[in-house]
């Protein structure tokens, strides 16, 4: 569905209120969001080279309707602020000198940025100081990619570093779940409207960063993402962030996507290594024999984002395994992954049990639903 035709009805703009012109034109993009996915499906025109046209070039690209050409032109802005404010969020105009400039860099840099959560927080976690990572991976992840993904985020966030992701299953919500364990420094960036969670199954996780951290999207309350919409939406996680770190992913993957736009911003692209055998594993893998750097855990990213070493003077960061429980972790990563199987090597339960907990409490290692524990690859 997309964005209601707003009327001549509506509040009058208040102080920090977007711009007639962006309302419109985000309002027009949600209202063609049909036309340019069948441009996108037929291959008439890619999905950045038509954001970046005018509004009625973009019209005219995509074959807009006459009934939508006349409520162009009969486009109220009060009845698309009333909107923005009865879905409870925040609007800021690429006209406002609030607009994150990391953004300005887009050639088609989105007309409203439409933002769930504390408005203020949203401006400081995109401020030019502020660095950025983008985690981003595979929906259908491993095991092995959800904690390694947890662990970036908890190890970035720790470090007072934003988390830029999609929220979506697998990689997306395992960094933004990570994120909230360290400091809750995270953004998450929709393809629909921003005042819903997508997807819907995630809605506790939407409920808890727009709580304490904050969800943002381009399009206007009430609009569902058509398939456009999500490599859309990549850019502009590649745009905020000063690195994009690729944890899992297919060769023709959405990350990969990511990571594309992320080069043609001049911005970094990391990779997880992943085994040769692993189809998740041939997206990163690819970035890396291209040239990405590599990421063995979340310093690795930290020191690309912040300068070797400066994350340290902005928090604390991946916390050290305490050394009394070093020999405890190695046996863990080791795969000695249950307290009977530490018991059986000669650790005795009692220790493996009150080892275990605090190394968890720590966040060094995680238990499965199955009772086994896993290293939580936070630092190398």
């Amino acid at each position: 569905m997309s964005a209601p035709v707003p009327s001549a009805a509506g509040a009058p703009p208040a102080a920090g209120d977007p711009c007639p012109a962006c309302l419109r034109r985000a309002w027009l993009v949600a209202a063609l969001a049909g036309r340019i996915e069948y441009a996108r499906r037929t291959g008439a025109a890619r999905i950045p080279l038509l954001l970046a046209l005018g509004d009625r070039d973009l019209m005219r690209a995509v074959g807009a309707s006459p009934g939508i050409a006349r409520s162009y032109e009969a486009f109220a802005p009060g009845a698309a602020r009333d909107a923005v404010r009865r879905a409870r969020l925040a609007a800021i105009c690429r006209h406002d000198a609030r607009y994150p400039s990391a953004l300005r860099e887009l050639p088609d840099a989105p007309a409203v940025l439409h933002v769930a959560g504390d408005v203020e927080r949203f401006l400081a976690l995109t401020a030019d100081e502020q660095p950025a990572v983008a985690v981003v991976g595979a929906r259908r992840a491993t095991g092995y990619g959800a904690q390694v993904a947890r662990g970036l985020g908890r190890g970035l966030a720790s470090a007072d570093v934003t988390v830029v992701s999609g929220m979506a299953l697998g990689v997306d919500s395992a960094a933004h779940e990570g994120a909230l364990e360290g400091g809750g420094a995270t953004l998450a960036v929709l393809a629909g409207g921003a005042e819903r969670p997508y997807p819907a199954s995630k809605h506790g996780l939407y409920a808890a960063i727009r709580e304490r951290a904050t969800v943002v999207s381009e399009m206007p309350p009430g609009t569902r993402a058509q398939r456009w919409c999500f490599p859309a939406r990549n850019r502009l996680i590649a745009a905020l962030a000063r690195l994009t770190v690729v944890v899992e992913g297919r060769e023709r993957s959405g990350s990969l996507i990511t990571a594309d736009f992320a080069r043609d911003l001049g911005r970094d692209v990391g990779a997880v290594p992943g085994a040769v055998t692993s189809p998740l594993a041939r997206g990163p893998n690819a970035l890396l024999a291209d040239g990405a750097h590599v990421i063995r855990g979340a310093e690795d990213a930290l020191d690309l984002a912040c300068g070797v070493g400066g994350w340290q003077r902005r928090g604390p960061g991946p916390a050290a395994v305490p050394e009394r429980l070093q020999a405890l972790h190695a046996a863990v990563a080791s795969g000695l992954d249950t307290p009977d199987r530490l018991a059986a090597a000669g650790v005795p339960i009692s220790a493996a049990l009150a080892g275990l907990t605090e190394l968890e409490l720590l966040g060094h290692v995680r238990r499965l639903p199955g009772g086994a524990y896993v290293v939580a690859l936070e630092a190398r």
